[in-house]
């Protein structure tokens, strides 16, 4: 450990003389993602201005985002103030990296550590490539405090052989006891409270548990994979919509709102850089584009989509992330592209069920008009109002050769002879009326 129990009692002791010793508490009880690595990040930010003597991490987690965890490792071996890591129930995975990345360790009476294999969506295991990639974040980690990195890989990889540790191809997990037993625990404790009085030596100590502002809990809140994930559907629903409708309403407002409430978080965070929005931007333009000026959908409209992807997938990455030991690694990927293509592909599912329930038809809507203009609601292709003039007698107003105009009881219409022609000042007389027109024929004398 970077600073033995017994010294940190002894400056906690020296402390005490002249104030009470002060603990700063940060709850982390969720998947590790953006919103996790914000609020450690205020939590540390608010205990180094209240000037705390400890921080203490309550975690209970059962792992998440590695670009978020990487994240917060870092935040935490860097930290000038000593931080605890009080495992209330689970560390697994990225909450095995986040334990060991802090100064000390207690874990509550049935709790357990590791389990830190990498797997992708569906819980499979990822390539060697990925794993290559956390061992070697876990073993850095618990070098730097005193923990033997041999356990720290063996909770990624199960072909690690540590004799009298583990020997059975899987995955390393420690309970209290044994993460006492091999220098992966420093005791164990019910509660923080329980956790601050064994390292002050005595009840006489301040707690502080971090509190959110309502402003932080709603950017954290819009920071979350789920809150993410809708709005991604929205914006993608709203365009999906305008392609089915002419001009620009109440879709495309939609859209360009969930696109300012997706944004505005990760770039306030620094995760979303210029050139992520910019490109999202241009996929927008790329598709109006294609709706407005370029007749059917071709090369713009797939280029609009595949830069809107790219934008939004690229917002939520930490681009730092990208390169670990001077290499380009693809694995930070892997969440924000499962997030963005899951989104579009039940966002696009939804709005067809939607749109059909709108318009009344199961058929796609777009592909055919879909109002049903019935015969039997007065809807016709032609007049249907002068059947009452068939057997009316008429007088030529034009010749009628064989079509021209007539005169009936001072209205004029428009007819056609059935047989031969008629000239001005005939007498006809109507025979039927067929397709909106009038036929005549002229009377014997």
């Amino acid at each position: 450990m970077r600073i033995s129990l017994m010294l940190l009692s002894l400056m906690i002791s020296a402390t005490s003389l002249f104030s009470q010793p002060m603990f700063y508490v940060i709850d982390i009880k969720e998947e590790i993602n953006a919103s996790s690595a914000k609020r450690l990040s205020k939590g540390l930010a608010e205990a180094s201005e209240m000037k705390a003597d400890w921080v203490i991490i309550q975690l209970n987690t059962y792992g998440g985002a590695v670009d978020a965890a990487d994240s917060m490792r870092t935040a935490l071996l860097n930290f000038h103030i000593p931080v605890i890591a009080f495992i209330n129930n689970q560390a697994a995975s990225a909450g095995a990296l986040i334990s060991i990345a802090c100064d000390s360790i207690y874990m509550r009476k049935g709790g357990s550590i590791g389990a830190a294999t990498v797997v992708n969506q569906t819980g499979e295991v990822m390539p060697d490539k990925y794993q290559s990639f956390m061992r070697a974040m876990m073993r850095a980690t618990a070098e730097v405090n005193g923990r033997d990195p041999k356990i720290a890989e063996a909770m990624v990889d199960p072909s690690i052989y540590i004799e009298g540790i583990i020997d059975s191809n899987k995955v390393l997990s420690f309970t209290p006891e044994e993460a006492m037993l091999n220098g992966y625990c420093e005791g164990i404790a019910a509660n923080t409270q329980e956790v601050a009085k064994i390292i002050a030596g005595s009840d006489d100590f301040i707690l502080n548990v971090q509190k959110l502002s309502f402003m932080d809990k709603i950017l954290l809140f819009f920071l979350t994979p789920v809150v993410q994930g809708l709005l991604l559907m929205l914006i993608i629903g709203g365009i999906y919509f305008e392609l089915q409708s002419p001009g620009i309403g109440f879709p495309s407002a939609a859209a360009v709102f969930a696109a300012v409430l997706y944004f505005s978080p990760l770039y306030l965070e620094g995760l979303a850089e210029n050139w992520e929005i910019i490109i999202f931007v241009l996929g927008i333009l790329l598709v109006l584009t294609e709706i407005f000026v370029i007749p059917g959908f071709g090369v713009a409209g797939v280029s609009g989509i595949v830069l809107i992807v790219t934008g939004l997938a690229f917002a939520m990455i930490d681009n730092k992330l990208f390169y670990f030991e001077g290499k380009f690694d693809f694995i930070v990927l892997i969440k924000p592209v499962s997030i963005v293509m899951l989104s579009t592909f039940l966002s696009l599912i939804s709005s067809i069920y939607l749109a059909g329930k709108f318009f009344k038809t199961s058929r796609l809507p777009g592909v055919s008009l879909p109002t049903e203009l019935k015969d039997s609601e007065g809807f016709v292709g032609v007049e249907i109002h002068y059947h009452h003039l068939v057997g009316k007698t008429a007088v030529v107003k034009t010749d009628m050769r064989p079509s021209g105009k007539i005169d009936i009881d001072g209205s004029w219409y428009e007819a056609t002879m059935d047989m031969g022609m008629a000239n001005k000042g005939d007498s006809v007389i109507v025979t039927r009326f067929e397709a909106g027109r009038l036929y005549c024929e002229r009377l014997t004398q």
